[in-house]
């Protein structure tokens, strides 16, 4: 019994492991005049970089606005 439920732990932690793996990240930036442009100017790069989706990690206004991503592909 011990055996079968530390294999199953075991099982486990290796498939979230393979999933999290899977799904690659890379970042992007953009600056605009507005978060809007910013945002678009995002959006174009994920998608000429194929990306399936993409998540914004910060944005910044100070004379224009700067805008980071994380793309998933």
């Amino acid at each position: 019994m011990k055996t079968i439920k530390t294999l199953t732990i075991a099982a486990v932690a290796t498939l979230s492991l393979i999933s999290f793996g899977s799904v690659a990240a890379e970042s992007i930036s953009a600056h605009g005049s507005t978060l809007d442009s910013a945002q678009s100017q995002i959006a174009a790069k994920a998608k000429a970089a194929g990306a399936t989706s993409y998540k914004i990690t910060s944005a910044r206004a100070d004379n224009g606005v700067y805008m980071t991503a994380e793309i998933y592909k």
